[in-house]
């Protein structure tokens, strides 16, 4: 499925009319509930073992060809150490753009696309999280839910991540 297609037409429209909105992919990990820009989506799949490379950290789980293109898969329940992670058939593999690289996610689940402006989102506090907040945009509630607001490309383009390089970084 090629997301980032579909919803790039669909969110700046929704955005035009509502001043400021913009549509997230939310997913989970444990009990928690992320939310990413779509923009980033490239595809969602299931989630496949990848092919593991020596020496990568715990949350690198390895790489995937996706159509002649090596992507690396980054664990986030690992990364973020959100419980144990354990692969179901719900478990899939968000793939994103991030800047000039392609980079797969493993999470629970992918719940919805949702749209927020900006002013739903309200600044994270200063907590204990598993996530460093320097990667938080911010937390929104939406009906019942709390969502937490990664900035998905900040986390991703991060030297703790080891899957950029400077020169690319420096775009």
């Amino acid at each position: 499925m090629m997301v980032q297609e579909q919803h790039a037409t669909k969110g700046k429209a929704a955005g035009d009319e509502g001043g400021h909105a913009q549509e997230y992919l939310t997913y989970t990990l444990g009990p928690e509930e992320y939310a990413i820009d779509i923009l980033k989506v490239q595809e969602i799949r299931g989630y496949e073992p990848p092919t593991t490379i020596a020496n990568a950290p715990d949350f690198l789980k390895g790489v995937i060809n996706l159509r002649g293109t090596i992507v690396p898969i980054v664990d986030l329940r690992i990364k973020f150490n959100v419980g144990k992670a354990d692969y179901t058939p719900f478990t899939v593999v968000i793939i994103l753009n991030i800047g000039s690289r392609v980079v797969g996610i493993v999470v629970d689940s992918v719940s919805d696309v949702t749209m927020l402006r900006q002013e739903q989102i309200r600044p994270a506090p200063e907590f204990a999280a598993t996530v460093d907040t320097k990667y938080i945009n911010g937390l929104c509630t939406l009906d019942e839910r709390m969502l937490i607001v990664v900035d998905i490309e900040r986390l991703m383009l991060s030297s703790e991540m080891a899957l950029v390089d400077a020169a690319q970084h420096a775009q």
